[in-house]
């Protein structure tokens, strides 16, 4: 489709050409030259992640000996990363008006439908790592035309950040003017899908790279590059723009496209890309992250490692001091399956001796301690959120109260998490709500487990209108929607607490009937996962015993009643059927 609108455009002029592409460059230009110390910075924190920081330090005293690298910073990071998969978000759809109540409740439904069938969790997984490692996790949120045979889908990808590029001195990239996301692709390839690009196979463009062990060939490749911009329309309404193109050759541009040249690439306006720092910068919308913070003291205990390793070498080879004179065979000497070493004439302290080095000191050991429970404490990483324990702690109350109190750290950056999520989910709505033409037909899972399949499309998301009164036409009311995000519970150690708190629950008689009235007043005053079931199921309970109770009292009644009046002769049996029946509604007095 995109290739008939240049076909039909290309004898007349078009808003954007090869002058709008290079003015777009020189602009990519000054932003990369912008963003060139975050770019260092990116490169550098991998090689730290991956242990291998020591390529960034030529020492030439150093070649040929072993350059330990120890995993503290590693461990940190993966414990963070772990953390955040226990705490996978889920999504709640909350309606600001009573009449999208149900469209509110099939969004709850359908939302992570569709974060599954774009394989969200792995993306959630991956901009974690980049958000530990580089600081800042960014993810984007694409129409992706080509999905389902061409009914088109929602795309979500993690993002590289060294590859996406703003107006350097923002703090939001809604607020720059242009937004740059590069990708390096095959040359041979992309002239199959476009052939525009034939002749014009030399990249213009370099990007930075990851240093790679192998080193990474891109002779064959060349940088593609989506522009999106914000450009006014006639009524001053801010339109969004996107435009591909690769070495000075346009691909597609919306503005070249007769169906958005109007309405612009994406209705919501915004830039489809969501930005999460872990540690904010003032003016820019990129953090720094654990690396950053923690990589001098992994570097020093690193040092203290390889000069450690180097003492005990060192001290467990026996060395000796020879002189010329001496008369030792050294071959001899230095061959410890010998037991007999061949000496020309006489041997003193002066012409040979010992040469022992001098064993770790306790202060030694002690320090290099000192700095790793540094580290630890940097990155708030300490054994007890690890499941580690000290000082005599058993009791899995205190353990989980002191996990609890270690962890929020934790809780603080899956709250920014969470706060991106939620934008992430705003933007999946938006594109619902312009994309989904056809309805499409959801399988989820119901209360009971049973499979269910609701129908949705975009029509529900669009402004309704708001009907006539008195003659006058009240105009349109598009919908709008909360997000509210919690977390699914993952966590084996979660699943064991819940399991614990139902069965104290147990013991102490919360579900007898008989102490309806007590449960809930102790339940008011905790807090714990699931809660609301519980109350709900306490007060049925307390409901069912305030039944019963009335139904046994009539029954007693209905008992004396039928004692009065029936014969003396008459089985007592029969008589308390009768009345059973009666109280319980399944019968009429005879």
């Amino acid at each position: 489709m995109k290739d008939e609108i240049l076909n039909n455009t290309e004898l007349r002029e078009l808003p954007i050409g090869p002058e709008e592409v290079a003015e777009a460059a020189a602009i990519l230009q000054k932003y990369k030259a912008g963003k060139a110390a975050l770019d260092k910075r990116l490169v550098d924190n991998e090689l730290w992640f991956r242990m291998g920081h020591w390529k960034n330090y030529q020492n030439p005293m150093m070649e040929g000996k072993p350059q330990t690298s120890s995993g503290w910073l590693f461990n940190s990071i993966a414990n963070k990363h772990a953390d955040a998969m226990d705490n996978y978000p889920a999504p709640n759809v909350l309606p600001r008006a009573a009449d999208d109540e149900q469209t509110a409740r099939v969004l709850s439904s359908i939302l992570p439908v569709v974060l599954e069938q774009a394989d969200y969790e792995q993306v959630y997984s991956d901009t974690w790592w980049r958000k530990l490692k580089q600081g800042t996790g960014v993810k984007g949120i694409f129409w992706d035309p080509e999905q389902h045979g061409g009914v088109g889908e929602i795309a979500i990808r993690p993002m590289n950040l060294l590859m996406l590029y703003w107006e350097p001195g923002v703090e939001d990239i809604q607020a720059s003017p242009h937004f740059f996301s590069l990708n390096m692709e095959n040359t041979k390839q992309l002239e199959a899908r476009w052939p525009q690009l034939k002749g014009h196979s030399a990249s213009v463009l370099d990007v930075p790279r990851f240093i790679h062990d192998g080193g990474l060939d891109t002779s064959e490749k060349s940088v593609v590059v989506d522009w999106y911009y914000k450009k006014p329309d006639e009524n001053g309404r801010v339109l969004l723009h996107y435009c591909k193109f690769c070495n000075g050759v346009v691909l597609y541009a919306s503005e070249n496209d007769p169906a958005l040249a109007g309405r612009g690439f994406y209705d919501h306006g915004k830039y489809p890309f969501v930005f999460d720092p872990l540690f904010m910068e003032e003016d820019s919308p990129a953090g720094f992250g654990y690396i950053d913070v923690m990589k001098e003291c992994q570097n020093a205990i690193d040092r203290m490692n390889h000069a450690m390793d180097e003492n005990v070498l060192l001290s467990s080879k026996q060395r000796y001091v020879l002189s010329d004179t001496a008369g030792v065979n050294e071959e001899e000497l230095a061959d410890f399956s010998r037991d007999i070493v061949h000496v020309v004439g006489r041997l003193n302290d002066d012409s040979f001796r010992p040469l022992q080095t001098a064993g770790l000191q306790g202060n030694s050991l002690s320090y290099r301690a000192s700095r790793i429970e540094e580290l630890k404490e940097i990155s708030g990483n300490r054994d007890m959120t690890q499941g580690g324990t000290a000082g005599g702690v058993t009791a899995a109350s205190a353990i989980a109260a002191l996990q609890e109190a270690g962890s929020k750290l934790s809780r603080d950056m899956l709250k920014s998490a969470y706060r991106a999520f939620a934008k992430e989910c705003y933007l999946i709505l938006d594109l619902m709500r312009q994309f989904y033409d056809e309805e499409r037909v959801f399988r989820i899972v119901g209360g009971t487990g049973e499979n269910e399949f609701v129908p949705f499309s975009g029509a529900a998301l669009r402004p309704q209108p708001g009907g006539v009164v008195g003659g006058v036409e009240l105009g349109s009311r598009e919908p709008i929607f909360d997000i509210v995000v919690s977390a699914e519970k993952k966590s084996t150690f979660s699943r064991l607490s819940q399991n614990e708190t139902a069965k104290e629950c147990y013991q102490l008689g919360f579900f007898a009937p008989a102490n309806a009235d007590a449960a809930l007043a102790a339940l008011d005053m905790m807090d714990f996962e699931g809660i609301e079931k519980v109350r709900q199921r306490v007060r049925l309970n307390g409901t069912l015993a305030q039944q019963l109770t009335a139904l046994q009292t009539q029954l007693i009644r209905m008992q004396q009643m039928q004692t009065r009046r029936a014969p003396l002769t008459g089985p007592a049996d029969n008589l308390t059927t009768k009345a059973v029946a009666h109280a319980m509604g399944l019968g009429k007095e005879q």
